[in-house]
């Protein structure tokens, strides 16, 4: 018998509902936790849920393997969060690692290795989403998770006092079309783990801030001989030819980045954020073909080369929805725009939302249902105080590089000093030790403590 069954749950079949009732004879599938959306952040939740005790249903409204667009190379801190889950994340698994960032901009070139540290490893990896997306999701099975795919989550269900106490969705084909009758899932707390548009969030009342940083990413495949790179590349700078100027040479806005899959292919991509301002006014595909038609031809990132599409997704940065709890539903990375605002990453701290949610979930859910509204509130606070002033001050730097000269100077006398980089390289991909670490680590840590959590 699950806690849900229990002689503690709430009588749910009392509260006002927002959704269709259950056909007839057909009975909701119950459990104690609800994750809707299998992605990292809701199957990272689901893992340590299910090895927590908890009786856990995870919806995915696709079924897997499925695309993702952007998320292949992972830093240290993305890679510490498979290890924590158990992954076999060995080459032999069809992982490949890589060991630093090569920086290109204003005619430099600068190649960091990852930071040497007691609480991540030293290195990164690298995975194609449709298999990264599909193991984590697995592996949350394996440890007692239900996975429900082609289970396209509707809308809330609401009890007397406005709490979320289940979630209607209808079954779907893999075409996303209508495939039954609706179904209901009860759980005395869900989870909302589906994605930058959220939908269960925005039925909810939780929206977007406008005052919170937006990035957009593009991203292709080509065959290359760079595939087997074992260094990311991030280009600061995007250079294009100037149609207006034969010869000449324009500079384009975002920055790009290049990495080997290991697999013959390698992903090539650009970012854009909404502090430039050509947000929103240009065709991004179109920006990408312009920088790639200057790289060298040895390369081949040429159309006759491309292995798929260029696709682009949105990267939602610096806690842009929020509350990250409220009524008992749990926003958990992208729903609750986790993006770090330094570099677009956003899989480790999707990830580790879903290791506090399931911390708290696991603690609030042994007590009276009377008592765990306290409970419930350790999360956002554990998320601003892990988070929040260091998206702080990220959204302090992304305002800053949206000024194309700032940005132009960066560059120009930041890439030629290798310490300074180092340094910056930490404070990017938020990798410094707590509490033994350098002194960048402290420098960086004391600012992020400085800096206020909104």
């Amino acid at each position: 018998m699950n806690a849900f069954t229990s002689a503690n749950a709430p009588n749910f079949q009392a509260g006002k509902e927002m959704s269709q009732s259950v056909p007839s004879g057909q009975q909701a599938e119950t459990a104690d936790v609800i994750v809707v959306g299998a992605g990292p952040a809701g199957s990272a939740a689901a893992y340590h849920l299910a090895n927590a005790g908890l009786d856990v249903l995870l919806l995915e409204k696709t079924a897997f393997p499925r695309e993702k667009v952007c998320g292949d190379g992972l830093t240290p801190r993305g890679t510490k969060q498979l290890i924590n889950m158990g992954l076999d994340i060995s080459e032999e698994a069809g992982w490949i690692r890589n060991y630093g960032l090569r920086i290109q901009g204003a005619g430099h070139q600068l190649q960091l290795d990852w930071p040497d540290l007691s609480s991540h490893p030293n290195y990164g990896l690298t995975r194609n989403r449709m298999d990264f997306d599909d193991m984590l999701a697995r592996q949350a099975v394996k440890a007692g998770a239900r996975l429900r795919e082609r289970t396209n989550v509707g809308a809330p269900i609401l009890d007397e006092r406005g709490h979320i106490v289940g979630v209607t969705a209808k079954p779907v084909d893999d075409n996303g079309r209508r495939a039954g009758a609706d179904v209901e899932f009860r759980a005395p707390l869900v989870m909302a783990a589906d994605g930058n548009s959220s939908r269960l969030s925005i039925a909810m009342g939780l929206h977007k801030r406008d005052d919170r940083p937006m990035g957009v990413a593009v991203r292709t495949y080509f065959t290359s001989p760079r595939t087997n790179d074992d260094y990311l590349e991030s280009w600061l700078e995007l250079w294009a030819d100037d149609p207006k100027q034969p010869g000449g040479k324009v500079l384009l806005p975002g920055y790009g980045w290049i990495f080997g899959m290991g697999d013959g292919t390698v992903n090539v991509g650009l970012g854009i954020l909404n502090t430039s301002d050509a947000f929103g006014k240009v065709d991004y595909a179109d920006l990408l073909k312009q920088w790639l038609k200057v790289t060298p031809d040895e390369w081949q990132f040429r159309d006759e080369y491309q292995t798929i599409p260029i696709r682009g997704a949105a990267l939602p940065m610096g806690f842009n929805r929020q509350p990250h709890y409220t009524r008992g539903l749990m926003l958990l990375g992208d729903a609750g725009g986790m993006v770090n605002p330094f570099n677009g990453e956003g899989i480790p701290y999707a990830m580790e939302s879903g290791s506090f949610a399931a911390e708290v979930a696991a603690q609030a859910l042994r007590r009276q249902p009377n008592q765990r509204e306290r409970a419930l509130s350790a999360y956002p606070k554990a998320l601003k105080q892990e988070y929040g002033g260091y998206y702080t001050l990220g959204r302090i730097f992304v305002k800053l590089i949206g000024n194309p000269e700032v940005m132009r100077l960066c560059t120009k006398y930041g890439l030629p000093r290798t310490t300074l980089m180092k340094f910056t390289l930490k404070l990017l991909a938020n990798l410094t030790d707590p509490r033994d670490g350098d002194v960048m680590d402290k420098i960086i840590n004391g600012l992020t403590k400085l800096a206020p959590a909104a």
